[in-house]
């Protein structure tokens, strides 16, 4: 199993976060990938990865939630990073479009979306995509670029409708993230996944948040991503040793296909 999308570098891990990784390791958990929140956050997840280097991989990007009327400056900061030679980041994220609680800046989060996806298509990297409450938006966004070869990404935390599900897989680079969601009494995802490939997704905990069932309420933890793969292998009618081997190979088409430093490290 990969993680692809754990923020276990941050503060709620502090006191613990080496027993975290071995609970990781025990539930069989194989790589952890690191979105990136803020300028605040680059150095404790970078500080994690050069603790754990073959065991987990960074990305870089300013979320939504972060968005201020200084964004610019922000991504002036982190463009540099990703323009070095030898950087280890794998993807551009967490990135994308937040609308549920505020709408303040909502042209400085469409401004910002678009100059990360730029970033993705310059530097030949995938998208770590939050979308909330502005799949349109989104959407509309993304349909600028959809010529573009290099183009792919995931649709992070996905918990959206068969329709919305049909849309976005519709860009044929991006697969949808799916994550303890799935296993929630109420969700309506598992009869959406019914109409989507094992080919077009992959795993994810979004730790320390939305921790799966039996876990939920909970902090969530990168070893949790295993309830994820139970449920799924439930929906597909398959084990999840298949589900695993599905998702994992769907996670090195997007991120390692053209990252070498990355792709050597999955084995």
């Amino acid at each position: 199993m990969i993680d692809t999308h754990s923020h276990i570098y941050g503060p709620e891990f502090a006191d613990d976060i080496d027993e975290v990784i071995s609970r990781a390791q025990e539930a069989g958990v194989e790589q952890i990938l690191l979105p990136n929140i803020n300028a605040e956050s680059v150095e404790p997840m970078l500080n994690l990865w050069k603790r754990y280097p073959h065991y987990m991989r960074p990305m870089m990007g300013l979320h939504p939630e972060d968005v201020r009327e200084d964004w610019k400056d922000v991504l002036d900061h982190m463009r540099p990073l990703l323009e070095a030679p030898d950087h280890p980041y794998v993807a551009v994220g967490e990135v994308g479009l937040d609308l549920y609680w505020d709408q303040t800046y909502r042209k400085e989060q469409l401004q910002a979306f678009d100059a990360q996806v730029q970033w993705a298509l310059r530097f030949n990297l995938p998208l770590a995509i939050h979308c909330r409450r502005a799949h349109a938006e989104m959407v509309a966004l993304l349909e600028a670029y959809r010529s573009e070869p290099g183009l792919r990404g995931v649709f992070h935390c996905f918990g959206g409708n068969a329709e919305e599900a049909a849309q976005l897989l519709t860009f044929p680079g991006f697969v949808l993230g799916i994550g303890g969601i799935v296993t929630f009494k109420k969700s309506t995802l598992p009869q959406v996944l019914s109409q989507v490939p094992l080919s077009r997704i992959v795993v994810e905990t979004d730790a320390p948040y939305m921790a799966p069932v039996p876990h939920r309420g909970k902090r969530n933890e990168s070893a949790f991503v295993a309830e994820v793969v139970k449920m799924l292998a439930t929906i597909y009618h398959t084990t999840p040793k298949k589900v695993s081997e599905a998702t994992n190979c769907n996670t090195k088409r997007i991120f390692g296909c053209q990252e070498r430093h990355f792709l050597n490290t999955f084995s």
